[in-house]
């Protein structure tokens, strides 16, 4: 609830938790009765300021944007003012403006337990809906009238918890008795789906040999709304009870008599039934697809360290000290990428958070390369920057080439010092930053004429893969830069066809 009903000045503590209260279910009445619901309280005589707001799910909404803290004037609103000031529910046509379409708006006063008006509710549908509305069973309109004044009252227990009724899922009306008084024809579609092809009006619920009565029984007895799951031969059902009371008197008029308020009377059941079966087929479809892509990734992680096994012992037979820092060097590339996929096959994300990735690549570079005597140290800044998978392979190769570069090129004079990667996050780009603080560069040192091989290949990378820019700055040591755009999923790249 917004903030402006502190600024309604008459209306205590008890009055606005009585309003929170009827916010938390406007929801379900909002979706069942196909229409935008707001709540308007005053701000000065003139002047009402709208509070809360629902917008329905079974229906495109009026207000497709919050309106919540607007204030509006007797001019803008006629109904909720008068309504406000009166006490009295009003109803009438207005245009709503900017699309000029018409809208047949309700408003009903809240009021507390003692009579006092606390505010007013607007219910506002279409006029198409509201023309539908009209030509629909009197049974339903009861029962939609019924749970308004529910609202009105404070009486719907768990409204809030209820998921959204949506355009598709059926309704039907069900006297404290369990037989059926109103079925849509949407509900009478769904049952037919599994077996029940008889008009349901007429019969009672324990007669359709599903859950149906004892959910309708439980609703009545706990005289709370209850939602639950259920199996109906091959469908998948989600079903909603919400129990109607009715006060049998006009509460008004005992309010100012005096008297005390009558006891609600149970009159019945509105039961809705949402075919969850082609959402749940989708979401088992999915999860096996998941599960299938990270078997993939992890069998070729399993296959890369492999690979990176085999490299390693050849490297150990090879009498070359060429050819082994050769094979020293594509074995730490292999496991940069075997870095990624081991992270691909753990989670179901189809982004990869680059810190982590260049966390377990400093960890193989601490314990492969860097040698006893030489004292440096490696750090990693920045926040968590989360890449598709492709990219995340390619940093990963880049972060490795450069540390790597670091290490060996950037101490043979010193030492030890220290190494870091940094990461920066500027929305559409990103920034990669490896900074030694070693010996720098040499004099007649060209990055065009480079014949670094891991120069050469992160070049390659950066220009080719990530589309950005590689540049290196002399400082107190050697910044090694990288600059490239984030790419979205469903881009080019080996995983696009998986995503």
């Amino acid at each position: 609830m917004d903030d402006v009903v502190y600024k309604c000045g008459d209306l205590t503590e008890e009055d606005i938790a009585f309003l929170q209260k009827i916010e938390n279910d406007m929801p379900i009445v909002a979706d069942v009765s196909r229409g935008d619901l707001l709540i308007y309280c005053l701000i000065s005589p003139n002047r009402a300021a709208v509070v809360a707001q629902a917008k329905p799910h079974s229906i495109a909404p009026i207000h497709p944007k919050p309106i919540i803290g607007r204030t509006i004037t007797a001019a803008e609103e006629p109904l909720v003012l008068q309504a406000l000031d009166r006490g009295r529910s009003l109803q009438g046509n207005r245009t709503l403006i900017p699309d000029g379409a018409p809208v047949q708006q309700e408003v009903r006063p809240i009021r507390n337990e003692e009579g006092k008006v606390l505010g007013a509710l607007s219910i506002e549908t279409n006029l198409i809906e509201h023309e539908r509305h009209r030509r629909r069973s009197k049974v339903f309109q009861q029962a939609l009238k019924q749970l308004q004044e529910m609202l009105l009252r404070g009486e719907i227990e768990g409204g809030g918890q209820l998921s959204p009724f949506g355009e598709h899922d059926g309704i039907m009306v069900v006297d404290n008795q369990g037989w059926i008084r109103y079925a849509s024809g949407i509900a009478t579609n769904l049952y037919r789906r599994v077996g029940h092809l008889d008009s349901l009006v007429g019969k009672r619920t324990s007669e359709l040999e599903t859950e149906d009565a004892v959910l309708v029984v439980r609703a009545l007895r706990e005289k709370r709304c209850l939602e639950e799951e259920t199996k109906e031969g091959h469908r998948d059902w989600i079903k909603k009870a919400i129990p109607l009371t009715s006060s049998g008197e006009v509460l008004g008029l005992r309010r100012f008599l005096g008297l005390p308020l009558p006891k609600p009377r149970l009159d019945g059941v509105l039961l809705t039934v949402h075919d969850e079966t082609e959402a749940r087929r989708k979401e088992r479809e999915l999860k096996v697809k998941s599960a299938m892509i990270r078997e993939i990734h992890h069998r070729v992680k399993n296959n890369l360290q492999v690979i990176a096994s085999l490299l390693r012992m050849q490297g150990r037979r090879s009498e070359s000290d060429e050819v082994r820092r050769s094979l020293d060097d594509s074995v730490r590339r292999i496991l940069s990428v075997a870095v990624v996929h081991e992270f691909l096959s753990q989670q179901e994300a189809r982004f990869i958070n680059i810190k982590e990735v260049s966390q377990r690549i400093i960890k193989h570079t601490q314990q492969g390369i860097l040698l006893p005597d030489k004292r440096i140290r490696l750090t990693l800044r920045g926040p968590g920057i989360y890449l598709p998978a492709q990219q995340a392979t390619t940093c990963a190769l880049v972060i490795n080439e450069l540390l790597q570069n670091a290490v060996e090129h950037g101490y043979e004079r010193k030492p030890g010092g220290t190494i870091s990667v940094s990461f920066q996050d500027d929305g559409d780009q990103v920034t990669i930053a490896v900074v030694d603080d070693g010996q720098g560069l040499p004099d007649d040192f060209s990055l065009e004429q480079a014949d670094s091989l891991g120069l050469q290949i992160v070049q390659t990378l950066v220009r080719d893969d990530l589309k950005g820019q590689f540049e290196l700055r002399e400082g107190d040591g050697v910044s090694a830069i990288v600059t490239f755009p984030k790419q979205t999923l469903g881009g080019e790249g080996p995983w696009s066809e998986l995503e």
